[in-house]
């Protein structure tokens, strides 16, 4: 029994249940859009890494033609595991591609045409959001 002239201590049950249920309500917002975030970095990420290799890629062309599969990643500067994020590799005779470790099942490619120059394309496995495509890459 609490006396008039004693002051209560603490906090009573339904103070701590609203803290409890603010706090839910915070994160269960918060923590989709920090996912989508990191995705999406993860994403500009290795479209970076593939536009890097626009130059030495160019100057390789001036110098043997033309990029074939399977052409050594070296002669652009680079090695295939030089990114955490993923590996890259030469694809159907000249487009520089960027397989992502995560995330899983997303591929980056870059395709040179000679009009038109380096075009980027995106393939995104199905559980990620198309929004999260990077402007460098729509």
């Amino acid at each position: 029994m609490v006396m008039p002239n004693q002051k209560s201590k603490g906090f009573s049950l339904i103070e701590l249940m609203i803290v409890v249920a603010i706090i839910a309500t915070l994160s269960a917002i918060a923590i989709p859009a920090y996912r989508n975030y990191v995705t999406k970095s993860q994403l500009t990420a290795g479209i970076t890494v593939l536009r890097n290799l626009i130059t030495p890629a160019e100057l390789y062309l001036q110098e043997h033609g033309h990029l074939v599969t399977g052409t050594d990643l070296t002669y652009l500067g680079i090695s295939k595991d030089s990114s955490k994020l993923g590996t890259l590799s030469i694809e159907n005779d000249g487009t520089l591609s960027f397989h992502y470790v995560s995330p899983a099942g997303a591929v980056a490619h870059l395709n040179r045409d000679e009009v038109t120059g380096w075009q980027c394309q995106l393939s995104l496995p199905n559980d990620i959001d198309p929004a999260l495509t990077p402007v460098s890459c729509r």
